[in-house]
């Protein structure tokens, strides 16, 4: 068997991406030789239009379905969604995406409001994880691969900029307001988390 039929063997195996290293190590093969063979793979499932793709993601290749079959695979699969996002969960994800490693009593200030149930939520989805502790002994929490694949990432670093958000001037105001307050309840003297 050729490397690119056996890679794709062992991908098809694997639920979770696979780093380019264990692929070699699995193989036997060379890194590099790996590394080609998944560039060869991932051009023929797009040069031939299959319902399968080759996609990089949260450090290492995964197959996944086409994008283009996911209504298809609703429908066929039709079992009950996880409920989206509330806003609140939305707004927790994201300070703790882009201040990463943060603790809650800093998402709470930021927000403005309590986070403790979005953090609770975030937590048993699998989107955030616990990663040490603030040097005042709150817990900080980071983003976790299931994280990466669900926003197509390889790493944090390739969210957008956030020079690049646009709010409205309604929400540039309340957005200021709560950096306000934060920034009120961080002055000298009052814990950070």
């Amino acid at each position: 068997m050729n490397l690119e039929a056996t890679l794709e063997a062992l991908l098809f195996l694997c639920s979770e991406p696979v780093r380019a290293d264990a692929l070699a190590e699995a193989t036997g093969a060379e890194l590099a030789d790996v590394v080609s063979a998944l560039e060869r793979l991932r051009e023929h499932y797009d040069f031939e239009r299959r319902g399968l793709v080759l996609r990089e993601v949260a450090g290492g290749w995964a197959l996944s379905s086409h994008p283009d079959a996911e209504e298809a695979a609703r429908r066929l699969l039709a079992r009950p969604r996880t409920p989206p996002l509330t806003a609140a969960q939305a707004e927790t994800l994201a300070i703790v995406a882009y201040l990463q490693p943060v603790s809650r009593p800093e998402i709470a200030r930021i927000r403005g409001v309590n986070a403790e149930s979005a953090a609770a939520t975030l937590l048993e989805r699998g989107l955030i994880e616990e990663s040490g502790r603030s040097r005042f002994g709150a817990v900080l929490y980071r983003t976790t691969d299931l994280f990466l694949r669900l926003f197509g990432l390889n790493a944090i670093g390739e969210l957008p900029p956030l020079q690049e958000f646009d709010p409205t001037p309604e929400v540039e105001a309340e957005l200021r307001d709560r950096l306000l307050r934060a920034g009120e309840a961080r002055s000298p003297g009052v814990p950070t988390g």
